[in-house]
């Protein structure tokens, strides 16, 4: 619950490079639970993790402009993905979903790099502010949210 509400606030304050960044985090921590999972015998919970991490991979699909040569190598880089991650699913083959981490960490170190130079504005505007500081005792972190309008989100 905490990891999930870790990457809302992360997506609420991203841009469009960021976004792809925060979906390459959310893959490798569901395969990286799978990978666990599946090392201790929890083959329905794997099968769960693995299913995140390939909804995640639909959500990266689904946002490819294949006018670019780029995009269409992506393409096949998460079609592949999902498909060794279906047969790890049914199979129970770590070594498939270790692959496939591998792959997304290369990515999302591309993708951190790309981020210096995008400066575009983030997608989500009228969101809640958060400020983290350290106000209540030496050693403690608190968060902060202004809720300015209950009217938040993704602004058409």
């Amino acid at each position: 619950l905490e990891k999930k509400q870790e990457f809302t606030l992360k997506i609420t304050q991203a841009n469009k490079t960021q976004l792809i960044t925060i979906l390459y985090e959310m893959v490798i921590d569901y395969l990286e639970e799978s990978i666990d999972e599946l090392a201790v015998g929890q083959r329905v919970d794997a099968e769960k993790s693995l299913m995140h991490a390939q909804n995640c991979i639909d959500e990266l699909i689904h946002s490819l402009n294949m006018e670019y040569e780029l995009a269409r190598n992506l393409h096949k880089i998460y079609i592949f993905s999902k498909t060794e991650l279906a047969v790890a699913s049914a199979t129970g083959n770590i070594h498939r979903v270790w692959k496939v981490k591998k792959n997304f960490e290369k990515l999302h170190e591309a993708y951190v790099e790309l981020e210096k130079y995008d400066t575009s504005e983030v997608l989500m505007g009228n969101t809640q502010k958060v400020y983290a500081g350290l106000t209540y005792g030496k050693y403690s972190l608190n968060e902060d949210i202004t809720a300015l309008s209950m009217n938040r989100g993704l602004m058409a």
